[in-house]
């Protein structure tokens, strides 16, 4: 069934700081390379150290859900992504992904973890960022965001070297993940070597899937991709 156009808002008055809206290949999580498109949020209360969207930390447009849906639904496409900053530090985002998953959409939504997860539409793959030492906001993990994960679902830890790793593998066996969902193991952009990362996957035979991020292998940092 393709995507429709969304309905009238059934929250009237709700609006997002939306930084940018645009179309790009999925680089991560289960559905890297589908045509997807990325609705980023203004706005992140963590600062890791190994941020590449720094620039949607302030600045953006408001646009309620009515303008929002309609530019997602300008660009044909089936998979949408709401990410971020931090997309759930707007309440009003929790109304804009039944919105899309109301539409038709294939939604997921890319959060650090740092917030409460529970409130989020069952019908959206939740990819949730683990974050691992190596980031500097380890202690913003809200761990009970754990219990609300479906087997669709998806963690993910972004490794910055061996401590991170080594952490990385510990949570993976004390929090008994790969039983919850999928876990996805991804080297830090120009800082942790991917090829030594898979190497230590699988030498620990981790039940884990290792990713690179394929917009950053195609287009590097460049902003929108």
């Amino acid at each position: 069934m393709e995507p429709v156009a969304c309905e009238p808002t059934r929250a009237p008055g709700a609006r997002l700081r939306i930084s940018e809206i645009f179309l790009s290949l999925q680089g991560e999580s289960s559905t890297v390379g589908f045509p997807t498109v990325f609705v980023r949020l203004t706005g992140c209360p963590l600062r890791c150290h190994y941020c590449d969207t720094e620039y949607a930390f302030r600045g953006g447009e408001y646009m309620d859900l009515d303008a929002i849906a309609a530019r997602v639904a300008s660009y044909q496409i089936r998979h949408v992504t709401v990410t971020g900053g931090e997309p759930l530090a707007q309440p009003s985002c929790l109304a804009l992904l039944t919105r899309l998953c109301d539409a038709g959409y294939q939604v997921s939504l890319e959060t650090s973890g740092a917030l409460d997860v529970s409130q989020v539409d069952t019908r959206v793959m939740k990819v949730l960022d683990l974050k691992t030492p190596g980031s500097g906001e380890a202690d913003k993990n809200r761990y009970q965001n754990l219990d609300c994960l479906m087997p669709r679902d998806q963690v993910k830890f972004v490794i910055c070297d061996r401590a991170d790793y080594v952490w990385a593998r510990r949570m993976l066996d004390e929090r008994r993940l790969a039983s919850r969902c999928e876990v996805l193991f991804s080297p830090s952009f120009r800082q942790q070597d991917a090829a030594e990362l898979a190497g230590w996957v699988l030498e620990d035979r981790l039940p884990v899937r290792f990713q690179m991020q394929l917009h950053k292998i195609l287009w590097g940092d460049e902003p929108g991709r």
